[in-house]
């Protein structure tokens, strides 16, 4: 997924990777700043998946938040999705089954408590 491209899809130009992935939105990592509350239709290139035919979606989306990346030449954008189509949000879900964005924790065993003497 680190090379999942995300387009600005009537801007024509790419934003950034897909970084983290949601029904209600995505982060993307991108080399310029931009804009809160910018309103865009995003177009995210799919990677292969099982049962899915489609290598694109569009979602019109806007930016909630921008932020410098720990690597000072990258931006974390946060975008939230406007309207998500049933059809849409089946490829969001196997995008996240199948490439590990994942929102449920692991069940790891517990450890037993540290005793000291």
């Amino acid at each position: 997924m680190a090379y999942t491209q995300v387009f600005n899809l009537y801007g024509g130009y790419l934003i950034g990777y897909l970084a983290d992935l949601h029904l209600q939105g995505a982060m993307v990592i991108g080399n310029k700043s931009i804009e809160n509350n910018l309103e865009l239709t995003l177009a995210i290139e799919l990677p292969d998946l099982p049962n899915i035919s489609a290598s694109r979606i569009t979602i019109p989306a806007h930016v909630v938040w921008c932020q410098q990346d720990i690597s000072p030449e990258f931006f974390n954008i946060g975008f939230e999705f406007k309207e998500v189509l049933d059809d849409q949000k089946k490829v969001i879900q196997a995008i996240m089954d199948n490439y590990e964005f994942r929102r449920d924790m692991p069940n790891y065993p517990v450890k037993p408590p540290i005793t000291r003497k």
